[in-house]
């Protein structure tokens, strides 16, 4: 527990100082006139309404607009169906719970934001903490994993955190899932990777990890007493089992997507149903092409299809989302901000197959020999890492080559602690003084390692200068190694930079 405090303050403080900035920018700053949905504000603003916009209006914009519209008004646009609907609801059951006092002073629209701050503040601590303690189970180098979740206080994907983005609630589910799954906690993590898939739609690919968890387990039990000959009635069983459990693990975690669909298809294509839309957003949806609920029974086009899925359709036809289709010469400064992460992730790809050659070519399924056996590595180059390292790479190859590729920022930084783990590895190697040694230089779990920076452990946290550890950090940069500046420089500049951009409505990752 002492070892997670000084994480947890300065994730905490600086929380507060990406705030604190994002409204110094937005009020020195013009917002850029971006084509970005933007509906009217209904009713209009009272005193305390503009003021809490002055303060807070920079963490409104881009998509934050969408999932606070659709807090407030539910799904009434088609397009508004790319954005899952837990974070919504979850915004909408603080504003009309615990700020329920404040409904006197403020509309609800702004109650909304200042659920949106509020929940992400918390789910960032709680991200973070997720973070470290699946870096305990994996990595077994507590230090490493402390240095993966101050790192994560400067996260590149910062701004997405703490703006009214899904990010945050489903970087804490997602790593949340991911522990539970290491301490065998199986349907835990079903359920939490489950409540992912509610937040965002890339939280299908998390049941890759049931799938290598039980196919690992199956091998390896095929595995043991290879010279006994087994009985093929038994053998069926244990096949059956796992096939079963895959089965249900997967069903659990796409549940969510499933009703979320049918939900939408019952909406826009079932009976046309009566809403009462106020003029300013039946205007809004003329000017821009916007659809909304036809009470006329006229459907849209994805209704008709086999598979009808409003999700894939959106992403086609209002985002022009698909295989290659950013591939365009005007799009190089958009892959020139995605070249960072993209370097970084394939970096931690290849040092790992490296590390590990034939545990990649048998994909970890094959049981070590007892010659092998023995003390497990610890750190980024151990073995349980491969499983992470193939669904980071997943990750990657899915932003780079279908996505609008410079969202691979937010989208890796929120969905894999691979980011994360590489970069607190890259530094402990390249930066001797981050660590003092302890009298047999172990660093696997079962050690009580010391504080970070070299603290002592009294004093964690704290520096001679009377600053936290990621300020101590900071502060060494220009002594540090070019490997060292490199990663740290990424950090800190792409925390900045996304508060002056993103807040202002300019374009950003």
């Amino acid at each position: 527990r002492w070892v997670w405090q000084p994480a947890r303050g300065c994730l905490l403080s600086f929380s507060s100082l990406s705030s604190s900035f994002q409204a110094v920018f937005d009020l020195l700053i013009p917002d850029h006139a971006a084509d970005a949905f933007s509906p009217p504000r209904l009713p209009e603003p009272g005193a305390y309404d503009l003021l809490l916009e002055r303060l807070l209006g920079g963490l409104a914009h881009w998509d934050a607009e969408h999932f606070l519209f659709i807090a407030e008004r539910g799904y009434l646009y088609e397009h508004n169906c790319a954005f899952f609907p837990l974070y919504p609801l979850s915004l909408r059951a603080v504003a009309d719970g615990a700020l329920w006092p404040l409904r006197q002073l403020l509309c609800l629209r702004s109650r909304l934001l200042l659920s949106a701050v509020l929940l992400n503040s918390l789910f960032s601590v709680l991200s973070a903490a997720a973070l470290y303690r699946l870096g305990c189970a994996v990595l077994r180098c507590r230090r490493t994993a402390f240095l993966a979740a101050l790192l994560f206080c400067i996260s590149p994907a910062n701004v997405f955190m703490a703006a009214a983005y899904s990010e945050s609630m489903f970087a804490f589910l997602a790593f949340s899932a991911m522990w539970q799954l290491e301490k065998g906690q199986s349907w835990l993590s079903t359920l939490l990777f489950s409540l992912a898939t509610g937040v965002r739609a890339n939280g299908l690919v998390n049941a890759g990890f049931f799938l290598y968890s039980r196919s690992k387990s199956f091998a390896l039990q095929l595995q043991v007493g290879s010279g006994s000959v087994r009985k093929l009635s038994l053998l069926w069983r244990q096949l059956l089992s796992v096939a079963s459990s895959m089965l249900l693990t997967c069903a659990g975690i796409c549940l969510p997507f499933a009703l979320f669909q049918y939900y939408a298809y019952m909406r826009f294509c079932g009976p046309g149903l009566e809403l009462a839309v106020p003029e300013p957003l039946q205007q809004l949806a003329l000017d821009k092409g916007y659809r909304l609920v036809s009470p006329n029974g006229v459907k849209p086009p994805w209704c008709s299809q086999r598979f009808p899925v409003v999700y894939s359709y959106i992403q086609d036809v209002y985002w022009n989302v698909g295989f290659l289709r950013y591939f365009e010469l005007r799009q190089v400064p958009n892959f020139l901000l995605a070249l960072p992460v993209l370097l970084l992730g394939s970096w931690a790809a290849w040092t790992f197959i490296v590390a590990n050659p034939r545990h990649c070519l048998t994909l970890g399924l094959e049981r070590r020999k007892k010659k092998q056996e023995g003390k497990p590595r610890a750190g980024f180059c151990c073995p349980a890492v491969f499983v992470y390292v193939v669904h980071a790479t997943a990750l990657l190859a899915l932003g780079f080559f279908c996505m609008h590729v410079q969202v691979l920022t937010r989208f890796l930084g929120s969905s894999s602690p691979l980011l994360y783990w590489f970069s607190a590895h890259l530094l402990q190697g390249h930066e001797a003084w981050l660590w003092k040694e302890g009298a047999d230089g172990q660093s696997e779990v079962r050690v009580r390692a010391r504080c970070v920076l070299g603290a002592a452990p009294g004093s964690c946290g704290k520096s001679p200068g009377g600053g936290h550890p990621l300020v101590r950090l900071l502060l060494r940069y220009r002594s540090m190694t070019a490997v060292g500046r490199c990663v740290l420089g990424y950090f800190a500049s792409y925390w900045l930079l996304g508060l002056v951009l993103h807040c202002n409505c300019l374009p950003w990752t």
